[in-house]
């Protein structure tokens, strides 16, 4: 995926001992779902709903993950979050979208109608009472500042459930050899332990301060998966399930 939380995951294959194990694309999380659905890539950071729609072999050990607020996936809305009727949901986003729906079903009794359209507010809210705005595009906004109501649903997820979410995998194709997990936990602790360099290197591109990247990377997001990411991971898989988000549920085993 071409978003910050990536960073540490690949840093070791970028400039690590890792580096020229892998051929490195960048996508959009939804993009690297379909590289791996049509054989363009073998091996990619996928949605974690993309579990219940492709037959992917998990990597285990690494991956996309919080266990309190994640400060990236926010619900803004201009109504109460129980009169939510129509939801703008970033046009990269799979995962995101399936938990927004999650959300405002189990807790707040509403399921909107939603449109899939670039990560812009101005033009998410123009026609709809709520927008998701995931990933980079959410942390250059600040919350606090913004004139409408405010959720982060990861934060929202972990109360419903006591669970962490899981947001991403790595995974392999059907079909693609069995993948030995260490390089993929070595190149992560290469980039923990060049987190410095990563917020150098990342910040100013993105528009935010290194303090926010520092925080982000260290506090909200969690790289090292284990058993209770997992359980939650199948929660999850089950709850979209549920909402008829997916065809099938698919109990999570690595």
């Amino acid at each position: 995926m071409s978003y910050l939380n990536t960073a540490p995951l690949v840093w070791g294959m970028l400039h690590g001992e890792q580096r020229g194990l892998f051929d490195l694309e960048r996508a959009l999380p939804s993009e690297c779902a379909d590289r791996l659905r049509d054989g363009r890539a073998d091996i990619g950071i996928v949605p974690s709903i993309e579990l219940s729609r492709q037959k992917l072999d998990i990597i285990p050990g690494c991956g996309i993950a919080c266990r309190t607020e994640v400060r990236s996936i926010l619900l803004i809305s201009k109504v109460p979050f129980a009169e939510i009727r129509t939801l703008a949901t970033d046009s990269s986003s799979r995962t995101s979208v399936a938990l927004s729906r999650i959300v405002l079903s189990r807790k707040y009794g509403v399921e909107p109608v939603l449109f899939s359209q670039p990560p812009h507010l101005g033009s998410m809210l123009e026609h709809c009472d709520a927008a998701l705005i995931i990933g980079d595009a959410a942390l250059v906004l600040n919350p606090p500042d913004l004139p409408f109501q405010v959720i982060d649903l990861a934060l929202e997820w972990t109360g419903m459930t006591g669970l962490p979410m899981v947001f991403a995998v790595w995974a392999a194709r059907a079909g693609f050899p069995k993948q030995d997990p260490a390089p993929f936990a070595a190149s992560l602790r290469f980039g923990m332990d060049h987190i410095d360099d990563i917020v150098s290197q990342e910040h100013a591109k993105l528009g935010i301060t290194a303090a926010l990247a520092r925080d982000y990377l260290t506090r909200n997001i969690t790289f090292e998966l284990g058993d209770r990411e997992y359980r939650g991971l199948t929660t999850f898989l089950q709850y979209a399930s549920e909402l008829h988000a997916q065809p099938e549920t698919r109990k999570v085993t690595v």
